[in-house]
């Protein structure tokens, strides 16, 4: 669907960010650790933001915890550094951990009505995470291919979407599942008002 890797790249110029106001520790943790990940790799800041295709200003906001991002440069940076997007949005969790929806980090695209929250990272070792995304109907949501072997899972739990992956079209009601390839291109177009669907991507 739109899970998640170098295919928010951008084609033409740096990304740009357009999320909402993001709650300050969710903002403080991501510039955390988006400092650590461009420190381990001995990159500047300069030389960070060219691999990851995003403007120099934006990333000096996000590790500043000022800049407002959206799922494409948290996307595009995950892939420059060589990491989950996970290890960039999701703190320690104890043994037992209860989400709540409203508390979730909302990162928005800056190119649809869609918006994607972490809800599960894959342990250590593991690449399998959980998100929940929302979206409204709208232009739809284009993915490039994952690396080879990315699968992807969608249980959709409200409204209606259309998932296109390699040319085949699926149309996707209320409790449906859906599984499908996440190293071709894909998309994702929300049908219905308040469409929610739980993505799990295994890579």
């Amino acid at each position: 669907m739109n899970g998640m890797d170098a295919d928010y790249a951008p084609t033409h110029g740096p990304l740009e960010d357009h999320g909402e106001h993001q709650p300050e520790t969710h903002k403080l943790r991501m510039a955390k650790a988006l400092q650590r990940e461009r420190a381990r790799l001995g990159l500047s800041l300069s030389e960070a933001a060219k691999r990851a295709g995003v403007s120099k200003s934006t990333l000096s906001q996000l590790e500043t915890g000022t800049g407002n991002p959206s799922i494409e440069t948290m996307w595009a940076l995950a892939t420059a550094y060589g990491v989950q997007i996970a290890q960039l949005l999701e703190p320690p969790r104890a043994r037992v951990s209860r989400v709540r929806f409203k508390d979730l980090p909302q990162l928005p695209s800056s190119s649809a009505s869609y918006s994607a929250a972490l809800l599960s990272p894959g342990n250590a070792g593991m690449r399998r995470d959980v998100y929940v995304i929302t979206a409204e109907p709208g232009p739809a949501r284009e993915s490039r291919p994952h690396p080879p072997g990315t699968v992807e899972h969608l249980l959709l739990t409200s409204g209606k979407a259309r998932v296109v992956c390699d040319g085949e079209s699926v149309v996707l009601e209320a409790g449906d599942f859906l599984t499908h390839a996440g190293d071709l291109e894909h998309s994702f177009e929300a049908l219905e008002p308040g469409t929610m669907v739980i993505e799990v991507i295994d890579s």
